[in-house]
């Protein structure tokens, strides 16, 4: 089986598997992170299959949506792969993007949480780039929506300092979420152009806060 053969099955997996997904982590939300991560890839000494399969399959079970179990999503991913016979050493840097790839991840002081590679910078800047700019701002309200959280309440301040553990258990309004994490993506980028588009959008969600403050306010 050819690497395009494993990539057009991997496409057809994720779109089936997420046929019912949140709205914010979709196959769209996917196919976003999977083409900007071949744009990003062009300026980066990357294996393009690796990072391919790693952008398509990082959200094919996110533990937002199986109870907080960060093991799903390595495990269907690990099952897949290896049905499709892909080489075990490229199933194995696919599960570590996969692992590895989330903002919470940042967030943890354990050192059995730590890895890096090209492939991984690559990939984890194109799903931060997803989480900000117009669709990072309208992702973030449906998944508020989804979760019934207030849009605001200026009398619960964001916490600028979570734990992983704190991060995952959060219910905070979703303008908290702008200063817990959005607003903080652009200088967590890894690569040349993921750091260039994430400047646009970040000054993108810094006018929408603007706006959105003057409107609470009523202020014209």
């Amino acid at each position: 089986m050819t690497s395009e053969d494993i990539i057009n099955k991997t496409i057809n997996f994720v779109k089936h598997t997420l046929v019912d997904a949140e709205g914010g982590h979709d196959w769209f939300h996917t196919l976003r992170v999977f083409n900007n991560s071949l744009l990003i890839s062009k300026n980066e000494p990357v294996d393009t299959f690796i990072v391919s399969l790693g952008a398509l399959l990082h959200d094919i079970a996110d533990s937002k949506f199986n109870n907080g179990d960060e093991t799903i999503g390595p495990k269907i991913a690990r099952e897949f792969l290896f049905k499709l016979n892909v080489d075990s050493t490229i199933i194995e840097h696919v599960i570590n993007i996969i692992t590895h790839i989330s903002f919470k991840s940042s967030l943890s002081t354990d050192a059995t949480e730590k890895f890096k590679s090209p492939e991984l910078d690559v990939v984890q800047d194109a799903d931060r780039l997803d989480a900000i700019g117009a669709i990072g701002i309208a992702r973030c309200f449906n998944y508020g929506g989804f979760k019934n959280r207030a849009l605001y309440n200026p009398d619960i301040k964001p916490n600028l300092e979570m734990t992983k553990a704190e991060y995952k258990a959060s219910t905070a309004p979703t303008i908290n979420h702008f200063y817990e994490k959005l607003l903080l993506l652009k200088d967590k980028m890894n690569t040349k152009t993921g750091k260039q588009i994430a400047m646009q959008r970040h000054n993108y969600m810094v006018d929408f806060l603007d706006q959105f403050y003057n409107e609470w306010e009523g202020i014209k």
